[in-house]
């Protein structure tokens, strides 16, 4: 891989052209790198108030009826996207683990597998837990991988 940065006086606003000769996982990675970094932060709202926590301090995303939340070590804030959006906007360190739960694979401590096929997924110095289905055991092992 070649990184070239060309300094352009006339331009008013930064652009990043990936020339390839085919859409790869690694030009993917990158592709949302870069989106990330160009997007407003995600607002955080509890009662009347929002916050603007640091989205590697949110253990994890859950839905609750209609409304999201996002959980840190102490404290759940309601978020205003969906989960899907969720999905595109997280950075890659986050795996959706269940229909409804999306997870930081930086912050889990454990992941105890059950009989049944679903896993409990434990997060450092919280006794706060959320549950892993068996359809995403898989991709949640790979992304521990990753993210290890």
């Amino acid at each position: 891989m070649r990184i070239r940065i060309d300094l352009d006086d006339t331009c008013s606003d930064v652009e990043v052209i990936i020339k390839t000769s085919q859409l790869n996982e690694q030009v993917a990675q990158i592709q949302k790198a870069l989106s990330q970094l160009s997007r407003a932060p995600l607002v955080f709202y509890k009662g009347s108030s929002e916050y603007f926590v640091k989205i590697e301090d949110i253990l994890f995303f859950e839905t609750d009826g209609s409304k999201i939340y996002g959980h840190s070590r102490d404290n759940a804030y309601e978020v205003k996207l969906k989960l899907y959006e969720l999905e595109d906007y997280l950075p890659s360190y986050f795996c959706r683990v269940a229909k409804a739960t999306i997870v930081n694979t930086r912050s889990i401590y454990s992941l105890d597998k059950s009989f049944s096929g679903t896993s409990t997924i434990r997060f450092y110095e919280t006794q706060k837990q959320v549950h892993a289905s068996r359809h995403y055991y898989q991709l949640l092992k790979e992304k521990l991988q990753e993210t290890r």
